[in-house]
């Protein structure tokens, strides 16, 4: 089996990696595409040492830490300006410092504490210690509003519960399409959580379609199908739980999506 038919089973994961890092699908991919081209150019470089994905994520995580290779000429919305100055505050902004990155790896993308530690250089105790960091920054965070749109009981209920404990409140469980549109026109919510399939067959990207045409907010969608939505062929969600979800999956989810979003009211 070739190098890139063992890799190719792993890229949607990586592409929702880059996109949590990131903060958008945009930078996330132009990182995966610079590591794809890193590969592709030095095949001999790549390491062969390890499990193929565990190779992918360590040529990620080298171009990420070494290249700036997203279209960050442009100051980001509500910078002054178009200086230096500014434009260098709104890419510090979206640096998504080494605790969170071990917080991703570990609890979004499922590797063990010794495998982060081999992707971002450190042992699995300094692991821990980032990831328990992250975790306690966490519990600092901005608070948000959040609109939970799934049609299945046991899940909506278990995302509310994993909300509150965040210290955030729930605006509301929508069911339907029309009923998410109607929830967030009536209390505009600071984050989305929408399920992709809803119960009267309508869709979750089409109710968020609808209420992003009103107003912005952060949105993580929750599939069990997530290679189909990170094919990087269309605009796709940044954030991206897959299904069958653990807790602190959604923990780390809701805390990055929360981390680039600006609009967010302290608590």
């Amino acid at each position: 089996m070739s190098l890139g038919q063992q890799l190719a089973p792993h890229l949607p994961f990586l592409r929702r990696y880059a996109r949590a890092l990131t903060g958008s699908q945009q930078h996330g991919d132009s990182y995966v595409k610079a590591a794809l081209e890193a590969i592709v150019q030095a095949p001999e470089e790549f390491p062969r040492d390890v499990d193929p994905r565990l190779g992918l994520y360590k040529t990620f995580q080298a171009i990420w830490g070494s290249v700036n290779v997203a279209n960050d000429d442009e100051p980001e919305a509500g910078t002054e300006g178009g200086d230096n100055e500014s434009i260098a505050r709104a890419r510090l902004a979206r640096i998504t410092p080494l605790p969170r990155q071990a917080l991703l790896l570990t609890a979004m993308e499922g590797f063990t504490p010794e495998d982060a530690g081999y992707l971002i250089d450190a042992d699995a105790d300094e692991v821990d210690r980032l990831v328990a960091e992250a975790l306690s920054e966490i519990e600092e965070q901005t608070r948000a509003e959040v609109l939970i749109i799934e049609d299945e009981p046991i899940i909506a209920m278990d995302l509310e519960t994993i909300v509150r404990d965040l210290g955030h409140e729930v605006t509301g469980v929508a069911v339907t399409r029309d009923e998410a549109v109607s929830q967030a026109r009536s209390r505009r919510p600071g984050l989305v959580l929408a399920d992709i399939q809803l119960a009267d067959d309508s869709s979750g990207i089409d109710a968020v379609k609808d209420i992003l045409s009103e107003f912005t907010v952060p949105v993580i969608f929750i599939t069990a199908f997530p290679e189909r939505l990170l094919t990087g062929e269309r605009p796709e969600p940044t954030f991206l739980i897959t299904k069958p979800f653990q807790r602190s999956t959604v923990k780390a989810a809701i805390a990055q999506a929360l981390f680039f979003d600006r609009a967010t009211v302290p608590a």
